[in-house]
């Protein structure tokens, strides 16, 4: 682990595990949800720890929309998990709790800022895909790293179209209205508007399946892991949205439009790519007490959600071994 991973540690990583080639193409894709990617952080830590390795190491495309693709992309980069969460619980609260879209836009460029610095997508060590929407034409805007990813236009492919990370991933997050859009600036002097991934592919595992088949990788042969956020109960307004009742409207109205698009690219993912060996996790949590939604920056309630992450982990365990492990069982036992 780098020691930039961990704010100046350097103890020494026990992700050693190496794995040899088996003919098989794995494919980890992680939807959008805000600050509900810890619970995405918690399945992640114990995929990775049941594998003893950095994730890049055994995924060979990793997809991801809004916080997803902060989460991907940091894990491209060659990330821990640990010290993504890390990132998460000193960046999150402060862009979740800032006041407007301008505020909440100025804290997601300094998260952006402050970790991706200059990196660009040909700095990334595996497959990436940060699903992005364009304003303007309303078309995926899908920011790559490798020219064999691309469908047409190879001849001028260049990776993450000339786009650093930090405005990439930035772009993928910016959930208009309540962040400002995000505009960038390829390599071919376009200046091109952009909104949140999650508008078009919020659950962005059908992009990648359609990646890796242009790659003309056999169906037989991909693995799929599809990571969501959880589904939660609405949490109950305080005094101060009861008479902000447009803000919470607005904010209802948008985690149910991301929800819908979720649930409906997994639908088609079922009926179009049955064939693909496929794990979707992302459990129904209808307790009060874990209400929450989109914007929380609650650290407590946000740790609990990293928990829940953990234990849907656990229900999966076996399965996920069989599609990641590849026969390897050293360093492994149930937690």
């Amino acid at each position: 682990m780098k020691a930039d991973q961990t704010f100046g540690s350097k103890t020494q990583s026990r992700l050693t595990n190496e794995y040899a080639k088996d003919g098989l193409y794995r494919i980890l894709c992680l939807d959008g949800g805000g600050a509900k990617g810890f619970y995405t952080l918690g399945v992640l830590k114990e995929i990775e720890g049941m594998l003893g390795c950095p994730l890049y190491k055994r995924f060979d495309l990793v997809f991801g929309t809004s916080t997803g693709a902060i989460i991907a992309s940091l894990i491209a980069l060659g990330y821990e998990v640990e010290a993504i969460h890390q990132l998460y619980k000193k960046h999150v609260p402060s862009v979740m709790s800032a006041n407007n879209a301008r505020d909440k836009t100025k804290a997601l460029a300094k998260l952006a800022n402050e970790v991706y610095e200059t990196k660009t997508f040909a700095d990334v060590k595996t497959g990436i895909g940060i699903v992005t929407t364009k304003w303007v034409n309303e078309r995926p805007m899908i920011f790559k790293g490798d020219v064999a990813q691309a469908h047409g236009r190879k001849g001028t492919f260049t990776p993450g179209f000339g786009v650093s990370i930090a405005d990439a991933v930035q772009a993928s997050c910016s959930a208009f209205p309540f962040f400002e859009r995000k505009m960038v600036t390829t390599d071919d002097g376009k200046d091109i508007e952009l909104i949140d991934g999650g508008y078009c592919a919020n659950n962005p595992t059908l992009y990648a399946i359609a990646d890796a088949l242009g790659m003309q990788i056999d169906c037989s042969a991909l693995r799929v892991i599809s990571v969501g956020v959880g589904a939660y109960p609405e949490p109950s307004p305080g005094l101060i949205m009861r008479f902000a009742k447009r803000y919470l409207m607005s904010v209802q109205l948008l985690q149910k439009t991301l929800e819908i698009n979720t649930q409906s690219m997994d639908q088609l993912r079922t009926i179009l790519f049955s064939d693909i060996k496929t794990i979707r996790i992302s459990d129904t949590f209808e307790q009060p007490e874990m209400a929450t939604d989109l914007m929380e920056h609650d650290l407590t309630k946000l740790n609990i959600l990293r928990q829940r992450g953990c234990d849907s982990f656990e229900s999966r365990e076996s399965e996920l071994a069989a599609f990641l492990m590849n026969g390897r069982g050293d360093n492994y036992g149930h937690r």
